[in-house]
């Protein structure tokens, strides 16, 4: 095995990566498989403690440090870009991972569900990228790009989204977003892609998967009949990160299982 070709094309060591709602769920998977392959981590997340004690899990797979910020509004994003530059002047990786969602019966969906899911899911990795912008320009060069991961859905595409209307068109919303980005910012050296997971454990998925009969019907949807693992999404998240990823540029990947195939 040629190990140093290993870690010259898929190591992260010496970068610095950004990962928002990173003390749980993929978020939180993504932020293992940086840290293990070498990066130094950001994680945000709104509640001080749960940040904490991820940090302390995560402390033992490398060099992970907190930035407490809330996505839902302009000031939290500001306080999250304003944190990570006072630390890091050059920023590899954003990966915006952090998301909100909402479920009700479409003749009982509420006005209320849209703002604060569009909001999170859309606005604010806009306004990240454009606060963090200098921070990224100053990390990439022609040879090895900055790059900005988002976290879309593969319910941007499928047309079964669990009475999850804003969510499904934020995230329709958020690949876009990825290819307007991608054309916009390849001359400045940075890269954006996004991965669209389909069935993770998560916060969001946990009512699904604890019952048994939609989680019967989750895995009937999906060819390989299970969800998918930390390591499978972690794994994607560092090869875009890293140099074999190098050339890929405004494409959505999904990681589903081959759930899309379905549709």
């Amino acid at each position: 095995m040629d190990t140093e070709w290993l870690a010259r094309t898929f190591s992260l060591r010496g970068k610095v990566v950004l990962v928002t709602g990173g003390a749980g769920g993929i978020g939180r998977m993504l932020a293992s498989a940086c840290l293990r392959a070498g990066a130094r981590v950001y994680v945000t997340g709104r509640k001080p403690d749960a940040l904490e004690r991820a940090c302390i899990e995560l402390g033992a797979e490398g060099d992970v440090r907190p930035i407490v910020g809330d996505l839902a509004d302009s000031d939290g994003v500001r306080a999250i870009a304003a944190a990570c530059m006072a630390a890091e002047p050059r920023l590899h990786v954003l990966i915006n991972n952090a998301g909100q969602t909402w479920g009700a019966p479409l003749e009982g969906f509420p006005t209320a569900a849209w703002d604060p899911v569009l909001t999170v899911n859309v606005r604010s990795p806009f306004e990240l990228v454009q606060r963090l912008l200098p921070a990224l320009e100053a990390a990439g060069s022609a040879e090895d790009p900055a790059r900005i991961i988002n976290i879309g859905s593969v319910y941007a595409t499928a047309s079964e989204v669990m009475n999850a209307y804003s969510y499904t068109a934020s995230k329709a919303a958020i690949h876009q977003l990825t290819r307007v980005l991608a054309r916009e910012l390849a001359p400045r050296h940075v890269l954006v892609n996004a991965i669209a997971p389909g069935l993770f454990p998560s916060k969001m998925t946990a009512f699904a998967l604890r019952d048994e009969a939609l989680r019967s019907k989750l895995l009937e949807g999906i060819p390989l009949r299970r969800p998918g693992l930390p390591e499978e999404i972690g794994g994607l998240a560092v090869f875009l990160a890293s140099r074999a990823g190098g050339y890929l540029t405004g494409t959505v990947i999904p990681i589903d299982g081959g759930m899309l195939v379905n549709h």
